[in-house]
């Protein structure tokens, strides 16, 4: 399970998008960050602090779940019930240019899923999109704004992001998916 990238390296980069936010954006006047539940939000919260530490301005920062936005819900009619999790986005997103954040982007699927949670809160004036990794495949056409690592994958491998919040460590791996060959 080779190491794609350690802390060092996703912190380094998630300095650089805060920097291509900013030229991008001229600022953060009218920015809001929004992390996809559940690695996107922490993402989104180191996102905050870099911009917070560039500009010494608070950028809001919410979490979105989308879980009864997803396609595949449908597929599954029998089985566990999805687990939801609370949105909480506490400020207006009407005319906000919104930067969406999430940890790999793989199919699009879930993306397309937060695009349609998202307008369920409003009417941003953009949809910016950051994905620490993106591994191509994609089903639909979404392209992220930012990335952090792009990851050319086979689909008989997966891409494992660790964050310290939530796993203890800071790391990206790349991994075969089990029972299937080399």
């Amino acid at each position: 399970m080779p190491i794609l990238m350690d802390s060092e390296r996703m912190s380094r980069s998630l300095t650089r998008i805060a920097h291509e936010i900013l030229e991008r954006n001229r600022g953060v006047g009218d920015l809001a960050l929004v992390g996809i539940r559940t690695r996107g939000v922490p993402i989104a919260r180191r996102l905050a602090a870099s911009l917070r530490e560039i500009t010494g301005a608070e950028v809001p920062t919410g979490a979105l779940d989308i879980t009864l936005y997803r396609d595949d819900l449908m597929k599954t009619a029998v089985g566990p019930q999805p687990i939801v999790r609370r949105t909480e986005i506490p400020f207006s997103i009407d005319g906000r240019h919104i930067v969406l954040v999430d940890d790999v982007l793989y199919t699009g699927r879930t993306i397309r899923a937060a695009l349609d949670a998202l307008i369920d809160f409003g009417r941003p004036s953009t949809i910016q999109l950051v994905v620490l990794v993106d591994r191509g495949h994609r089903e639909l056409p979404i392209k992220a704004d930012y990335v952090g690592k792009n990851v050319p994958t086979s689909r008989r491998e997966t891409i494992h992001v660790r964050l310290a919040e939530m796993d203890g460590r800071d790391e990206v791996t790349l991994d075969q998916v089990e029972g299937e060959p080399a």
